[in-house]
């Protein structure tokens, strides 16, 4: 409900002031402003869930690359170990010859 209430003063020495107030008790508001706030929340939301989706793919590529260097470094060691033996037998291949 509106209510529109127009105050004419008059002073003492003739001037006439108006004074137009308007009352309204808050109805026809539309809620586009919810709708708004909630679009916005929704939008945060899938973003926040895109960005930690791309977090965790980034942890396992890193998790999988520190697997597989330390892969690399046990078969490097295993090389290592079947040199040195082949240069042992070799050593005692000369040595009992």
């Amino acid at each position: 409900m509106t209510e529109e209430r127009i105050t004419e003063t008059t002073t003492p020495t003739g001037d006439t002031h108006t004074t137009h107030t308007v009352i309204t008790d808050g109805e026809g508001r539309s809620g586009g402003t919810n709708w708004g706030i909630l679009l916005l929340v929704l939008i945060v939301a899938i973003v926040g869930i895109f960005f930690l989706t791309q977090m965790s793919g980034a942890e396992v590529a890193k998790d999988n690359a520190v697997a597989e260097a330390a892969n690399e470094v046990g078969n490097a060691a295993n090389e290592v170990g079947d040199a040195a033996q082949n240069a042992g037998e070799a050593v005692q291949d000369a040595v009992s010859n």
